[in-house]
C-alpha cells in the first residue's frame, strides 16, 4: 500500500500542490475570521446537576457574575474635592453604553415612609453634585446611618470604600466587555491621577477581561518563539537554510490549517485552544526531520534521488503515521471528558495532528523532488560525531548494562512515587495567574475589606407559590437564622438577601434610626407588609431575590478564593446547618455560584482526565497489537511511556505543583508524545528482525543507530518548543511547557536505553514470529520497488 502512496505523491505533485494551496487559502480565509471566546468557561456537561441548577439560578435571578468592583481605602475620601470627583466618576460610568448598574457611596437609596399612601418611597440618597464640604459631611452622616450599606460598599473601620458596577448580558460575553473595562480603567485613572491614589479593580468581568487579552498576546508571542526556536534548532541539524525554510512552510500551513478548523467547527479562542497553533508547529517538525532524515540517509546509501523519495514514504510512512496517531489519541480522549472545554481543545489538536502529518507527508518528498540532490556537506550531521558517540554509548549500555539500567530507573521510580504522595489537589480560581500579578495583589484587597469578590449563592425554594410570605413568614426568620450561622465564616462576605431588605424597610418605618435595622416581630411585620406592597422607585432593585412566584428566594454573599479544598470543607459544614433550619420535607435548598461552579469543575475535569489518561493507554495499546501479536512486548513497551510520568509527577510533588487541570493535562498530552518515540523504535526493530538480522542484539543496535538520530533530534525540538510555554504569565501553561519538556526528554532516554533492554531481556521468552509477523498491520508487506520508473518523470519535470 505505502509503495502505491508513494507513486501517487510523487506522479502527481503539480496535481497535490495546487489542490493543498487552494485549500490552504480557504483555510487561510477562515483563520481569519476567528474570534475570541468572550463566554464563562462552561467546564461542566450540561447533563451535570450542577450546571442544571446553576442555569436555573440564572433564569430565576439572572446572572451573578456580571459585577466589576473598584475600590479606594483612603479615610480623606468625604473631603469636598475628592468626594466630588468619586460622585462624577460615578455618573460617568453609569452613563457607559454596557452598564446596567452603578451601586457606592455615591449612588445609594433610602426608604422614606409614606403615610398618606401607605408605603415606601425609594429614593437615592445623593439627588446631585454636592456643592461644599457641609454638604458631604451631611450626607456622609446619613450614608453611615445606613447600616444595609456597611460591609457592603464600605468598611468603617479601614476606610475602605468600592463602587459596584454591573454588566450587561449581551455586552458581558461579547468583545464589547474588554473595550467597557477599558474605558472604566480610563477613567478612574485620570481619578487616580488627580488625587495621588491608586484604585484597586476585581470583580469576575474585569479577571475573565484581564485573562482573555493575556491569551489574546501570548499566543501571538508562542507562535513567534515557536518559529525561531525551530528554526535555529533546524539550521543546527541540518546547516541548509532551504531544509529550515521549507520545513518551517510546511508546518506553518498545518498552522494556518489549525487555526482555520477552529472557525469551521464553530469554537473560539480560549485559553487553551489558544495553544493550538505552536503546538501544531512545535509537533509538526519533528514529521519533517524524519523524513528529510530518512531522505538524507537513502540517498547516502545509493545516490538516488526518487528511489529514496520512495523509500523514504514507503518505510517512513506507516511509522508516522502511527506516531502521529497515538499523539492524536493524547488529544482526542480530552473527547470523553464531555466538557465543552476540553472537547473542543482536544477534538482541534487531534484532528490538525492528522491533518499536518498527511500535509507534510505529501510536501515534503514532492519539494525534495524539486531541490538539488543533497550534498556531503548537507549530510554530514548524519555522521556526527558527538552523537555518534552518544549510541554507541547507548548501544554498550544496552548490551553489557541492562541490571544497572533497571535499577538506576528502578530507584528513580521509587523516589518519584514518595514525591507523588506530597502532591497537593487544590485549586484557585486565579490559580493560574502569577502572584506578582495586580490582580492577586487587588483581589487581597477586597478579601481583606470586603471578605471577598466571588460569588456564592444559595437558593431556597419553599415548594409553592408564595411559600417565602406564608406561614407568617416564616421563611424570612428561617433566613436570619441561616445568615447568623453564615456571619461566623470569615472567608463569607456580609449577606445580601430578602431579609436584610425587610429590616431596611423596618428601619425606614422607624424613622431611620439604625438600631431598628433588625427583622421585626410578626406584629409588627405584618403591619409593615402594609407599606412594603408598594415601594416607589423600586422597580427592579428587589427582583434579584424573589421570583415572581414568591416560591424561590436567595441568600447572596461574596467569599475569599480560599481554594477547592477548603470549599469542600466550608460546604460539608454548611450542610448539616442549613438542613437544621430548612426541613428537607419543607424546602429545597441548594448552593450554586460561580465559586462553586469553579468547584465542581475543578473536581470534574480531575476525575475526568484520569480517566482519559487510562482511555489513552488502552487506545495507544491497542496501536501497539497492529505491530506485535506479543503480549509482553506490548505491554513491557508502555513501560517507557509510563515511568517519564511518574517520575514527573514525582518532580510536581517535591517542588510543590497543585494538580489542577491545566497541569493533569500534561500526562494526557505528554503519555502520546511519548509513544511516538515507542512506535519509532517498535517498527524500525520489527523491520530489521524480519528482514536483515535473526539475531535480537544485531537488530537492537541496527534499530539505535538508524532511529536514534532522529528521536534525538525529534526530542531536542519537542523540549524546547514545548519550553517556549514558560514565558506565559499563567502559571498552569508555564508549568505544562516546563514538565511537557522534562517528560518528552525523559521518554527519549527510556525509549533508547529502556525500550531496547527490556526487549534482549524477554527475548528468551516471546516467540520470533510474533515480532515479525503482524498482529493488524503489515509494515513489509510489500518490497520497496527499486526499479520504479520515475527517473525519467523526475528528468522531464
Amino acid at each position: 500500500m505505502w509503495n502505491r502512496i508513494a507513486r501517487i505523491i510523487l506522479r502527481n505533485k503539480i496535481a497535490l500542490i495546487v489542490t493543498l494551496a487552494l485549500l490552504t487559502i480557504f483555510m487561510g480565509y477562515k483563520a481569519s475570521q476567528i474570534q475570541l471566546s468572550y463566554e464563562f468557561a462552561k467546564v461542566l456537561p450540561t447533563t451535570d446537576p450542577a450546571y442544571i441548577e446553576y442555569e436555573q439560578f440564572t433564569k430565576l435571578f439572572g446572572e451573578d457574575g456580571n459585577v466589576m468592583v473598584i475600590g479606594i481605602q483612603d479615610q480623606n475620601l468625604f473631603t469636598y474635592e475628592k468626594f466630588r470627583d468619586w460622585y462624577r466618576l460615578s455618573k460617568n460610568i453609569q452613563n457607559i453604553s454596557g452598564i446596567q448598574n452603578v451601586l457606592g457611596i455615591t449612588q445609594v437609596y433610602n426608604l422614606q415612609r409614606n403615610d398618606s399612601l401607605t408605603k415606601f418611597d425609594l429614593q437615592p440618597v445623593i439627588a446631585h453634585e454636592p456643592q461644599s464640604q457641609q454638604e458631604v459631611d451631611s450626607l456622609k452622616n446619613v450614608i453611615f446611618k445606613l447600616p444595609f450599606y456597611n460591609n457592603l460598599l464600605f468598611n468603617k473601620e479601614t476606610g475602605a470604600h468600592l463602587l459596584a458596577i454591573t454588566f450587561k448580558k449581551k455586552d458581558l460575553d461579547s468583545k464589547r466587555r474588554i473595550a467597557i473595562v477599558d474605558e472604566i480603567k480610563g477613567l478612574c485613572q485620570q481619578f487616580e491621577a488627580t488625587h495621588h491614589t491608586a484604585l484597586k479593580y476585581s470583580g469576575m468581568p474585569y479577571i475573565r477581561t484581564a485573562v482573555m487579552k493575556k491569551v489574546s498576546g501570548e499566543m501571538k508571542l508562542f507562535l513567534i518563539l515557536a518559529l525561531l526556536i525551530t528554526a535555529v534548532i533546524l539550521w543546527a541539524f541540518f546547516r541548509s537554510f532551504t531544509s529550515v525554510l521549507f520545513s518551517l512552510l510546511v508546518v506553518a500551513i498545518g498552522v494556518v490549517w489549525s487555526m482555520g478548523t477552529i472557525d469551521i467547527f464553530h469554537y473560539k479562542i480560549t485559553i487553551l485552544t489558544g495553544l493550538i497553533p505552536p503546538l501544531i508547529l512545535v509537533i509538526g517538525v519533528p514529521n519533517c526531520i524524519f523524513l528529510i532524515n530518512k531522505y538524507q540517509g537513502e540517498y547516502f546509501k545509493h545516490g538516488n534521488k526518487i528511489k529514496a523519495l520512495s523509500r523514504t514514504i514507503s518505510t517512513i510512512g506507516i511509522s508516522l503515521f502511527l506516531a502521529n496517531i497515538t499523539t492524536a489519541i493524547g488529544f482526542g480522549v480530552l473527547y470523553f471528558t464531555n466538557s465543552s472545554f476540553l472537547v473542543q481543545f482536544g477534538v482541534i489538536a487531534a484532528l490538525n495532528v492528522m491533518i499536518t502529518y498527511l500535509i507534510t507527508l505529501i510536501l515534503i518528498p514532492i519539494i525534495l523532488t524539486y531541490l538539488p540532490a543533497p550534498t556531503e556537506k548537507h549530510m554530514r550531521h548524519l555522521e556526527g560525531k558527538r552523537i555518534n558517540k552518544m549510541l554507541n554509548l547507548i548501544d554498550i549500555i544496552v548490551h553489557n548494562h541492562r541490571k544497572a539500567v533497571y535499577i538506576v530507573i528502578g530507584s528513580l521510580l521509587l523516589v518519584s512515587l514518595y514525591g507523588m504522595t506530597k502532591i497537593d489537589i487544590t485549586g484557585f480560581v486565579v490559580d493560574d495567574l502569577p502572584e506578582n500579578d495586580p490582580i492577586y495583589a487587588d483581589l487581597h484587597f477586597f478579601e481583606s475589606n470586603f471578605h471577598g469578590v466571588l460569588p456564592f449563592e444559595i437558593v431556597i425554594d419553599t415548594k409553592q407559590p408564595n411559600g417565602v410570605f406564608e406561614n407568617n413568614a416564616r421563611t424570612l426568620y428561617k433566613i436570619k437564622s441561616l445568615q447568623n450561622k453564615l456571619a461566623n465564616y470569615p472567608e463569607l462576605s456580609k449577606a445580601l438577601s430578602l431579609t436584610e431588605a425587610v429590616k431596611f424597610s423596618y428601619q425606614a418605618y422607624k424613622g431611620g434610626e439604625p438600631k431598628y435595622y433588625v427583622l421585626p416581630a410578626l406584629s409588627e411585620l405584618k403591619e409593615l407588609s402594609n407599606y412594603s406592597k408598594s415601594v416607589s422607585g423600586s422597580e427592579g432593585k428587589f427582583a434579584g431575590f424573589i421570583d415572581t412566584t414568591k416560591q424561590y428566594t436567595r441568600v447572596s454573599l461574596q467569599m475569599t478564593d480560599i481554594g477547592s479544598a477548603k470549599i469542600k470543607k466550608l460546604l460539608a459544614e454548611l450542610q448539616p446547618r442549613v438542613d437544621s433550619i430548612f426541613p428537607k420535607e419543607d424546602y429545597n435548598v441548594h448552593f450554586t455560584g460561580h465559586s462553586l461552579m469553579f468547584l465542581k469543575g475543578n473536581d470534574y475535569l480531575l476525575e475526568n482526565l484520569l480517566e482519559s489518561l487510562l482511555i489513552e493507554i488502552l487506545l495507544i495499546t491497542m496501536v501497539g497489537m497492529a505491530l506485535f501479536r506479543s503480549f509482553r512486548i506490548i505491554i513491557l513497551s508502555k513501560l517507557p511511556c509510563l515511568i517519564p510520568l511518574a517520575i514527573t509527577a514525582g518532580i510536581m510533588g517535591f517542588l510543590g505543583i497543585r494538580f489542577k487541570p491545566s497541569t493533569i493535562l500534561i500526562f494526557s498530552i505528554a503519555f502520546g508524545i511519548s509513544s511516538d518515540g515507542t512506535i519509532y523504535f517498535l517498527t524500525k526493530y520489527r523491520q530489521e528482525l524480519k528482514t536483515r538480522f535473526k539475531n535480537v542484539g544485531e537488530a537492537i543496535s541496527a534499530t539505535i543507530y538508524d532511529t536514534g538520530l532522529s528521536m534525538i533530534y525529534t526530542a531536542v525540538i519537542l523540549f524546547f518548543g514545548f519550553s517556549i510555554f514558560a514565558a506565559s504569565s499563567f502559571g498552569g501553561t508555564k508549568a505544562l511547557g516546563i514538565l511537557i519538556s522534562i517528560t518528552l526528554l525523559v521518554a527519549m532516554v527510556t525509549n533508547l536505553v529502556l525500550l531496547p533492554s527490556i526487549l534482549i531481556s524477554i527475548d528468551h521468552w516471546v516467540k520470533r514470529k510474533d515480532i515479525t509477523d503482524a498482529a493488524l498491520i503489515d509494515i513489509d508487506s510489500e518490497e520497496v520497488d527499486d526499479n520504479m520508473d520515475l527517473d525519467q518523470e523526475d528528468k522531464t519535470t
